[in-house]
């Protein structure tokens, strides 16, 4: 049986009330805490635990608040990104609706550590129940106590807006989050300062993904060395949320510890493959990840097992092909999202992924050549210059749709048609 941590208040149909979180735990890491450690040791226990983030950078969430200079600039701001605008990935929503006390509880203790004293949860358009909700428990936990003024009775304070944002993928980058929460338009700034530095209003800010948050309280309650405890990898410690969808029997999203092999997750708890299909490929961490093919099934699910086979962990979100499935027509779908959600700030972005929308577009239609293919590897080469990491994540599914499936490509020229399609 695999620990429940981050879902252990998970029910059916319903969400945890505040009294069933504090049944299980809920709110004593914040007793514990608050008024009694300092925020340095807060962030102490944080980093030995070695979370790492789970928003798909996976950067060491203690060593980020760390960043915070000790002595600086007030006031300072804590940003939960709930935004989750890429494909496949809905984790953040389903942790909303499991147990939004964890999530609350993970921010208090987040702006406890970077004396912080004012959070936003960011949260995309179709993510309006999950904002009610949100709104609703901030209240019902501002009256017990746990935030707001004073909380229990301390002098520490720190208020939660709930912030609606306009719904765009490039608010999931760090800075372009905050440009949005300030009102301006959402393009990403290179740092350094970085936003533990200069961030909201020009003030120290942490931005951090919501699952992240979620871990915090649990991490506090039992000790570092009880959360390394709950993985299968000596490096990535904890569970993680994994989201599986497309061509399975049981999709969903499922907490599993980290290091669990992709074939476990798929052919176990996802129920497999339907009758009659064969895997063919899977995108590992979501849609700005690459292609991992059937060799990379025994892989474990951790950010350095992946690492050593060149692909990124991301979001954990698992999408996963059979073998009838056209992997030009995917990725072709992939790089008509990004150009669309490219804020357009710089010239790769802007201009490189509609012209390889462009080139995948005829491959697909049966007007390929053979010079697109060198044509598509330079362009995505241009990407890598992008001024923020969500250019090159783009041009990941490209990349690896040449790796592992030229001879598709190469098909789908030949025959001046999709060889997927009766």
């Amino acid at each position: 049986m695999c620990p429940q941590v981050l879902f252990s208040n998970r029910k059916p149909g319903r969400i945890a009330t505040m009294e069933e979180y504090r049944q299980s735990g809920g709110y004593k890491a914040l007793s514990l805490v608050v008024g009694k450690w300092t925020g340095k040791d807060v962030c102490a226990e944080v980093q030995k635990a070695n979370l790492r983030g789970r928003g798909g950078a996976g950067f060491p969430t203690g060593l980020k608040w760390l960043g915070v200079p000790q002595e600086g600039a007030y006031p300072r701001y804590i940003a939960a990104n709930c935004d989750e605008m890429e494909p496949g990935t809905f984790k953040d929503r389903i942790l909303v609706h499991a147990d939004p006390h964890m999530i609350l509880e993970g921010m208090v203790l987040s702006a406890y550590a970077t004396g912080a004293e004012k959070g936003f949860i960011f949260v995309r358009p179709s993510y309006e129940s999950g904002a009610r909700i949100l709104e609703r428990e901030i209240q019902r936990a501002r009256d017990a106590g746990y935030l707001g003024r004073n909380i229990l009775g301390t002098d520490f304070s720190f208020h939660i807006v709930v912030h609606r944002s306009g719904g765009r993928y490039i608010c999931g980058e760090a800075t372009a989050l905050l440009n949005a929460l300030q009102g301006n338009r959402p393009n990403p700034i290179r740092p350094p300062p970085y936003p533990t530095v200069k961030g909201l209003w020009g003030r120290p800010t942490v931005v951090n993904n919501i699952e992240t948050m979620a871990n915090v309280p649990h991490i506090l309650r039992n000790g570092a060395e009880w959360y390394q405890g709950l993985s299968r990898s000596s490096g990535s410690p904890g569970t993680k949320l994994f989201c599986v969808s497309g061509r399975v029997n049981r999709p969903g999203c499922f907490e599993l510890p980290m290091g669990t092999t992709l074939r476990e997750i798929i052919e176990e708890h996802a129920g497999g493959l339907p009758p009659g299909c064969q895997f063919k490929a899977c995108l590992p961490g979501g849609a700005s990840t690459r292609f991992l093919t059937s060799e990379h099934l025994d892989v474990a699910m951790d950010f350095e097992s992946l690492a050593a086979i060149g692909h990124r962990m991301g979001t954990a979100a698992i999408i996963v092909f059979d073998h009838k499935t056209c992997l030009v027509e995917v990725t072709l779908n992939l790089t008509r999202f990004f150009a669309r959600e490219s804020c357009g700030w710089c010239t790769p972005c802007r201009e490189g992924l509609p012209y390889l929308g462009d080139l995948l577009r005829r491959i697909e239609a049966g007007e390929g050549e053979e010079e697109f293919i060198p044509m598509i590897r330079t362009m995505c080469g241009h990407l890598w210059n992008a001024y923020c990491a969500l250019a090159p994540g783009a041009a990941s599914p490209v990349e690896s749709l040449l790796t592992n499936f030229e001879d598709e490509v190469r098909e789908h020229i030949r025959q001046r048609k999709c060889p997927c399609k009766a």
